[in-house]
């Protein structure tokens, strides 16, 4: 039997400004700055340029945007913020840069090479295979297959073995391997050659699992060498490295690119005072064109000229919104920052990591007011730089655990605490995950096993017998 009813729900729609809010929040400084210029640049209506004299020498009058109605028929007027005077000089900021891109560096090596176009093609397409290491993860007859498929470019095995080869000469040294085997084996050919190069090369070659497994004891026995000469042997492979990708790129692959701070953190005189240099709405105003349209609409009954004034006026709604939106961002991440600095004072007024405190998401949005979504989303691709130096907004959260005392710490003064334990053991004989837990204990922190273990992995710390040393 069909049962037919009304059912009532309740939902919130997103008004426009709403939308721009969220949108800009998101953004960065330099992504923000890009974005108001395409708002200039979309909008017909509006005009960056200082207004000009009338006819009379009088300059149109300066409306504040907020002073805008609907049914405003305004000759000429200024869109302008509230906090940026253009006669002000901007002031300095900080950026740091990320140095050129992997892919592009290899790219003008190849560049310098003598080769065929069909030749330059295959090695092209190795490099835009490496991975984010200097690796090549794939099979050479995948690459073929690849090349064949995607590229239209017709090889084989052997030619794209060539071609790798090549590839594996350029810097850095360890470039285009296959495996961390092959990656270190590819640097210690660029080294002087020494007896303690000449044996790690062996090392690399013959006993490759017995290193990986810290055997030491075997290949002494193996290759009749002392301990001393094992040593040597082995500090010359641990100062290769095994992510030769990582020495141009480490942060973006695709394009060289600059990080500008969000926000400015200075302690004067037993204070932390928080500024967003940044931060500035451009000055904004009518294109005298479409002020004229209005005007005359205003004393028309014509269709055409009334049709126009409403495509004037919502364009007009449009920069309303859109300037309202950048001055509510502004708000939010002045409010959204200050509450982070004054949860985390203790830290920021020396950046040592142990003042650091268990923080979340949650306890920002109950400090502001604001939905967790929304301090996500200001955390998000933020920076900000401090006297102690340029952090993402990200950096100061984290988890917490109880100390003996009963006190919540956090995870990353945890770690630290861990490193240090780690950096301090005897590796001749390293710590096992149960006397790490033990040193723990010793320094008032409650830890379980498989918690170090856990955080002994997001460190990058092996387990005790991979950390032995001779």
């Amino acid at each position: 039997m069909l049962k037919q009813g009304l059912e009532l729900k309740q939902t919130q729609k997103l008004s426009p400004l709403q939308i721009q809010t969220i949108k800009l929040i998101e953004l960065p400084i330099q992504e923000l700055e890009q974005r108001i210029r395409k708002e200039l640049e979309e909008n017909p209506v509006l005009d960056e340029d200082v207004p000009q004299e009338s006819e009379d020498g009088e300059a149109p009058r300066d409306v504040s945007l907020s002073e805008y109605k609907e049914d405003d028929s305004i000759p000429s007027y200024r869109l302008r913020s509230d906090n940026y005077n253009s006669k002000e000089e901007r002031p300095q900021y900080s950026t740091f840069s990320v140095k050129e891109s992997f892919t592009q560096s290899l790219q003008e090596q190849l560049g310098y090479r003598n080769l065929t176009e069909h030749q330059y093609a295959v090695a092209s397409f190795i490099i835009g295979s490496l991975d984010d290491d200097g690796y090549l993860r794939r099979s050479i007859d995948s690459i073929v297959d690849d090349l064949s498929f995607r590229a239209n470019i017709e090889t084989d095995e052997e030619e794209v073995m060539q071609m790798l080869k090549i590839v594996q000469e350029f810097e850095p040294a360890g470039v285009g391997a296959r495996d961390l085997r092959e990656c270190l084996l590819l640097q210690i050919k660029h080294c002087r050659r020494t007896p303690e190069v000449e044996n790690a090369e062996k090392i690399l070659k013959n006993h490759f699992n017995e290193f990986t497994n810290k055997h030491f004891q075997k290949i002494m026995t193996r290759m009749n060498l002392s301990e001393e000469a094992l040593k040597a042997a082995m500090a010359k492979i641990l100062k290769l490295n095994p992510s030769p990708g990582g020495q141009i790129d480490d942060s973006y692959t695709d394009q060289a690119q600059q990080i500008v701070p969000d926000f400015l953190l200075e302690y004067r005189d037993g204070e932390l005072l928080l500024s967003m240099p940044r931060f500035s709405v451009p000055e904004l105003r009518v294109n005298r064109k479409y002020a004229d349209i209005l005007i005359e609409a205003a004393n028309s009954s014509e269709r055409e000229k009334k049709e126009a004034a409403a495509f004037v006026k919502k364009k007009l709604d449009s920069a309303k919104w859109f300037v309202e939106a950048i001055k509510q961002r502004h708000n939010t991440l002045s409010s959204t920052m200050q509450a982070i600095v004054d949860y985390q004072r203790e830290y920021f007024i020396d950046g040592d990591e142990t003042n650091l405190k268990p923080m979340v998401l949650k306890d920002i949005a109950e400090k502001t007011g604001f939905d967790i979504s929304t301090i996500s989303r200001v955390v998000n691709s933020k920076y900000i730089e401090t006297h102690f130096g340029i952090y993402s907004l990200k950096y100061f959260f984290s988890e917490g655990l109880e100390n003996q005392e009963g006190e919540e710490v956090s995870t990353r003064e945890l770690k630290k605490a861990l490193q240090e334990c780690v950096d301090n053991e005897n590796k001749r004989k390293p710590l096992t995950d149960d006397e790490l837990v033990e040193k723990m204990t010793e320094k008032g922190y409650k830890v379980a096993r498989r918690t170090i273990a856990k955080y002994r992995d997001q460190l990058g710390i092996p387990k005790a017998r991979l950390r032995k040393e001779l």
